[in-house]
């Protein structure tokens, strides 16, 4: 295999992987397409280093001093990816022998996408994921079956032009985790890309195994992620109208009777995401600006949101 025939550059993220890492690695070694391998280690301590350096493929290894997430993990990552496309894959998600040439098959289709996202199954084979859409009120949310364009990639299972990924300015490393793909896909559609879907592309997802949906830390990283969000990338009606609507909604809930059980209703959480918000928003409206900079909000917002 010569370098030149390597096209794509896989970077897994994984911390505590223990149990499924190898099961990621076992499935990119079937791929029928040639392609190098990076595991970014943030700072395991449960021997997933010994199963990473143990294993038959032998991939390379980026071991970060300190847990910095999945978004901080790929954003290390792609300093040292030189080929023309990367791939984002979940350490707990198996792909087919065919993802990543159905992936590279994609992009290679259309010069005017910027990303191809994969279809991600439960272990019963339900899809989870057909790529990302845009909720009415900014949330990002899986999209069911489908093919040909979609608004964003899931992260879980992508692949993405490297030049058009740094263009749009890589990935947000201080959004930890969650809602990094969704920021890209809307920094990717600002700079007047497509993001396709690829039914072709499978792979199997142990969704939640490192990061425990439900658990407080899951929904203040959604939470907050979603209002970074749209603070750099949506209409500022938008972003507006949802940040005071998220302080109302906390500043109300001491008084609401019948309040949902979920980690995301809880008043303290919520008071920390508006403090972690607050304090970085002079940052965030500085890369707003470079983001936004004659880029076409309002019209991206209204062709997809709600979608």
């Amino acid at each position: 295999m010569t370098s030149e025939q390597v096209r794509s550059t896989v970077v897994v993220v994984t911390w505590r992987g223990r149990d499924h890492i190898e099961s990621c690695l076992d499935a990119l070694a079937t791929q029928d397409r040639p392609h190098r391998t990076i595991v970014v280690d943030n700072a395991s301590d449960d021997g997933t280093a010994e199963l990473i350096a143990a294993h038959p493929s032998a991939p390379e290894v980026l071991r970060l001093r300190r847990n910095l997430g999945y978004a901080g993990g790929i954003a290390a990552a792609l300093a040292r990816v030189a080929t023309p496309y990367v791939a984002w894959l979940n350490d707990d998600a198996a792909p087919a022998s065919g993802w990543l040439a159905a992936l590279e098959a994609a992009l290679d289709a259309d010069r005017s996408a910027a990303a191809a996202t994969s279809v991600l199954r439960t272990s019963d084979g339900r899809t989870q994921s057909a790529g990302v859409r845009l909720t009415a009120d900014g949330h990002g949310a899986d999209a069911p079956e489908a093919s040909g364009e979609v608004f964003g990639f899931c992260g879980g299972a992508a692949l993405l032009r490297t030049d058009l990924l740094r263009e749009a300015g890589g990935v947000p490393a201080h959004f930890f985790c969650y809602y990094e793909d969704t920021d890209t896909s809307w920094r990717l559609r600002l700079a007047g890309h497509r993001i396709v879907s690829t039914p072709e592309a499978v792979a199997a997802h142990a969704h939640g195994a490192t990061t425990q949906p439900g658990s407080a830390q899951f929904h203040r990283w959604n939470e907050r992620n979603r209002l970074f969000m749209l603070l750099r990338c949506a209409p500022s009606e938008v972003a507006t109208r949802e940040l005071a609507r998220f302080a109302a909604i906390t500043l109300a809930l001491p008084l609401r009777k019948n309040v949902p059980d979920a980690a995301n209703f809880r008043v303290p959480l919520r008071l920390r995401v508006l403090a972690e918000v607050l304090r970085r928003l002079p940052a965030t409206l500085r890369e707003r600006r470079e983001i936004t900079r004659s880029a076409p909000t309002r019209q991206i917002w209204q062709r997809w949101a709600g979608r």
